[in-house]
């Protein structure tokens, strides 16, 4: 077992439980998820994806290994685990592709490596995949009865999920979902991907960053790029520059969605990322926009947009859903 990576104390009443793992750029967040979908102690770790991909299996596996130690000292049951990961996952639990975030990761069999490792019956899936089980299972999806929806978290960049009638749709060799490079303009900055006009580049954080310090005076920007809820609180007390910049990025939000309207005919869209904690003051924008530019035929049953309502443990709770839902997986 790795140094540093023993089990916080408490756990679930609930004695049968899956290890949650969330593989980000930065963290890697962690918890046990009873088969309520409850979770308990929650953590987040620094990923420290630089070190490599050797060095970033043997920290997931020292983290099994922990969680594997603790249910037999406490005699609670671990009925595998579940990883939601940075990068395009196909349907056998390997990485097809991964930025240099997470070097080396490309190629990695992660599923086959922690299943082998561990010995534990292990899913693996893309990490807005894994947001939108979770959500499906316990957060917004679950709260509103949608058993169908589209989900976009706008982060760094933009991630996606299509969920339909409870389960993933992941396409030719389950990637669907690469929302963020969709192309909606011509020309721009270049995107991660190597390429112009992808709608990341318009509609993430990162992108509205960016559009901060184009528009607002010095002073200002240096603060709402630090913090974009400085913006929003600009913007609601009726600073005209920060009502520009919010209105400006709610329609470029919405652009995008309307193009996933227009091509999946869907009617919910569950959004993710710490910017849709601004309520209605962004979503209302957003659906507004939505609205104006949606063909009358894709608009006639409303359109719903709810902010994900599970926050950084969505993936967490999400991973764990996909090894219960595994057919085959211990009940």
């Amino acid at each position: 077992m790795q140094k540093g990576l023993k089990i916080p104390q408490g756990g679930p009443e609930n004695r049968r439980f899956v290890l949650g793992i969330d593989i980000g750029g930065t963290g890697i967040k962690t918890g046990f998820v009873d088969t309520d979908g409850e979770v308990t102690r929650f953590r987040t770790l620094p990923t420290e994806g630089a070190r490599g991909r050797e060095a970033l299996l043997d920290k997931i596996c020292g983290i099994a290994d922990a969680a594997a130690a603790a249910s037999a000292a406490e005699g609670f049951e671990l009925l595998g685990i579940g990883i939601g990961t940075a990068g395009f996952v196909d349907s056998q639990g390997r990485i097809a592709y991964a930025t240099e975030i997470l070097p080396g990761w490309t190629g990695t069999d992660l599923r086959g490596a922690v299943a082998e490792r561990t010995g534990l019956d292990t899913a693996v899936l893309n990490d807005v995949h894994a947001i939108a089980l979770g959500e499906l299972w316990r957060g917004a999806g679950a709260k509103r009865g949608l058993r169908s929806f589209v989900c976009a978290a706008l982060g760094t960049g933009i991630g996606g999920c299509i969920v339909e009638d409870g389960r993933i749709y992941g396409g030719r060799g389950g990637y669907a979902g690469g929302f963020g490079h969709m192309t909606v303009a011509q020309g721009g900055p270049v995107c991660s991907c190597g390429q112009r006009g992808c709608w990341e580049m318009y509609a993430s954080v990162s992108a509205l960053k960016r559009l901060i310090r184009e528009r607002a005076e010095a002073a200002a920007a240096a603060a709402w790029e630090r913090d974009p809820r400085l913006l929003f609180e600009a913007a609601r007390a009726g600073d005209r520059d920060a009502l520009g910049i919010v209105d400006h990025y709610a329609q470029m939000i919405a652009i995008g969605l309307v193009n996933l309207a227009h091509t999946l005919n869907c009617g919910d869209f569950v959004l993710g990322g710490a910017i849709t904690r601004q309520g209605d003051f962004l979503l209302g924008r957003v659906e507004r926009e939505m609205v104006r530019r949606l063909m009358p035929v894709y608009r006639a049953g409303g359109i719903g947009l709810h902010a994900a309502e599970l926050g950084e443990r969505a993936g967490v709770i999400g991973a764990a859903y996909a090894l219960l839902e595994t057919p085959g997986a211990p009940q």
